[in-house]
């Protein structure tokens, strides 16, 4: 089969298919002829050697897929060739096929295209798990997103919004602002041209926010700090500059600050199942009325996944990119 394998760092105009074996089933997995497959920055991190990879995970890239069943392990039931899946996988889905854990396989609802299956899981799962299951948000509270033009940053706006809580965001284009803004009925905050602390702080009257879910980090981190307010809860879930921060424990000491961070590839199966399981609950539903939506920034070609990582890395998408290999 065709397949992007990384075993070493490259450049992302580097990005080569190679011919790789077929994937290897285990008994709780499915083999999936990969449709789509999304893009994410946990990619381009693999890709350019600065996420390291959990055992067991093979070095072809891709986290989240859809397509159809081709085979089933021996203790998969509920599942059958033909049947069209989406979800999260253990690395793999940027490849004709990847095998893809019984418990992390989603049905396709109806009407749904393959790019749009492929748009959801990695952001839908990530924003479910980081603004409620760990950063309890409630209605009413305020929240500060950060990167809302990202696919994790649209999904958890929506969110958010339907959650009842009121909403600050960050994003770089007024474009972008536009549009997240729709979405989320939130202010929005041009991190270009704007310091979003002390907009935040004027707009809430000196009170900051009770949650951040931010996928910035260390540029964002010390405003962060201070634009939480009592009790608030900073939830670092991605990275784009440098690994270390300066932490002014001051402020954590004063406002009895909580931060928490997450990362979904390197959790065990049965914390992934438990997650998609929440989603499917919680989300898919909303996702299937309209209620929320994943957004396609654009679908590009499987042959063509450097130009992929070119869009994701300047910053140009809102939303989700897409790889097709129909």
């Amino acid at each position: 089969m065709r397949a992007y394998d990384i075993p070493y760092p490259c450049p992302g105009g580097a990005l080569r298919m190679k011919k790789r074996p077929m994937p290897e089933i285990g008994p709780d997995d499915l083999l999936v002829r990969v449709r789509a497959a999304g893009v994410n920055r946990a990619d381009i991190l693999m890709r350019e050697g600065r996420y390291p990879l959990p055992s067991g995970d093979n070095t072809i890239l891709g986290l989240e897929a859809a397509g159809l069943v081709v085979a089933t392990g021996k203790d998969v039931c509920g599942f059958g060739p033909g049947d069209r899946v989406f979800g999260l996988v253990r690395g793999g889905g940027y490849a004709e096929y990847v095998a893809m854990d019984r418990g992390l396989a989603v049905p396709l609802p109806e009407g749904w295209d393959w790019p749009t299956a492929a748009a959801v899981a990695e952001a839908y799962c990530t924003a479910g798990e980081t603004l409620f299951e760990i950063g309890g948000l409630r209605k009413g509270e305020r929240v500060l997103v950060h990167a809302g033009g990202s696919s994790v940053g649209v999904a958890a706006l929506q969110m958010a919004r339907l959650a009842g809580a009121q909403i600050w965001f960050t994003a770089g284009s007024e474009e972008k602002i536009r549009r997240a803004g729709t979405l989320s009925g939130g202010e929005g905050i041009n991190y270009r041209e704007e310091d979003f602390a002390r907009i935040v702080l004027k707009r809430t009257a000196g009170q900051g926010v009770d949650l951040i879910e931010d996928l910035v980090g260390e540029p964002h981190f010390s405003r962060n700090l201070k634009v939480l307010g009592q009790g608030g809860r900073l939830v670092c879930v991605g990275n784009l500059g440098a690994p270390e921060v300066l932490l002014e424990l001051g402020y954590m000491f004063a406002k009895r600050l909580q931060l928490m961070g997450f990362t979904l590839r390197n959790r065990p199966v049965a914390d992934k199942r438990a997650i998609t399981a929440r989603f499917q609950e919680r989300w898919l539903p909303q996702l299937v009325s309209g209620a929320v939506s994943a957004e396609v920034h654009a679908v590009v070609p499987f042959e063509e996944a450097a130009e992929a990582h070119r869009i994701l890395e300047a910053g140009e998408n809102f939303g989700k990119v897409v790889l097709a290999l129909e």
